[in-house]
């Protein structure tokens, strides 16, 4: 088994990621500390985020049973910084086929934003291991029901519009794993350093997707 295959098995298994995008490296290295003590074992830090790079070294180093990603890549230099530093799939908000080709020479997931469903199946002709969804349509769970109808064999990971009430019902359309960004770091929360709210809600997320039976 590649290292990419071994990764996109791990990541549809565990079938939740948690997405940090901040203005502050500590705060987003404690939200997401947090985040995993409640049980997330995918986490994503935007390129957007100061000390991105340095975050993804230190949560690959910290703990060996997590997958570790780098998010917002948008060049060829920008995906094999993030890839030395660690990062096991790359996320853009956009389809561009050089990362898609670059991140199967580096032996990586790719995760190429898409919407509709000629992105999406543009970006799996080219190569693209999952197709993100994003921005997020007004019914997450009926657009996936949708698309995957005469396309079922794309792998859809929603990174947008995504929460504790609708997680369930996204999975069981057909969303092979789903993010969650504002909908676990709430603003008011990184804003009051308050962790200990960040961790419960991790926890409940983590908890309704093993009572589910998902995973």
């Amino acid at each position: 088994m590649t290292n990419k295959r071994s990764i996109l098995t791990k990541i549809e298994a565990r079938k939740i990621s948690a997405i940090i995008r901040t203005d502050d490296q500590k705060l987003a290295a404690d939200a997401m500390s947090a985040a995993v003590a409640g049980g997330f074992r995918i986490v994503e830090f935007t390129l957007t985020t100061p000390g991105a790079l340095h975050l993804i070294s230190e949560f690959r180093k910290k703990n060996d049973d997590l997958l570790v990603g780098a998010g917002t890549v948008m060049s060829i230099d920008q995906a094999n910084n993030a890839v030395n530093a660690g990062a096991q799939f790359i996320v853009s908000p956009v389809c561009d086929p050089e990362i898609i080709r670059h991140a199967a020479e580096l032996d990586v997931v790719s995760m190429p934003g898409t919407y509709t469903a000629t992105e999406m199946d543009t970006a799996h002709e080219l190569g693209a291991d999952m197709v993100k969804l994003f921005p997020a349509p007004a019914d997450v769970s009926g657009y996936i029901s949708a698309i995957l109808g005469p396309m079922p064999y794309l792998k859809i990971f929603p990174t947008n519009g995504v929460n504790i009430n609708n997680m369930l019902s996204v999975l069981t359309s057909g969303a092979v794993c789903i993010g969650f960004v504002k909908t676990l770091f709430d603003p008011v929360d990184l804003e009051k350093n308050d962790f200990t709210t960040i961790k419960k809600r991790a926890s409940a997320i983590c908890d309704r997707l093993i009572q589910s039976g998902s995973v």
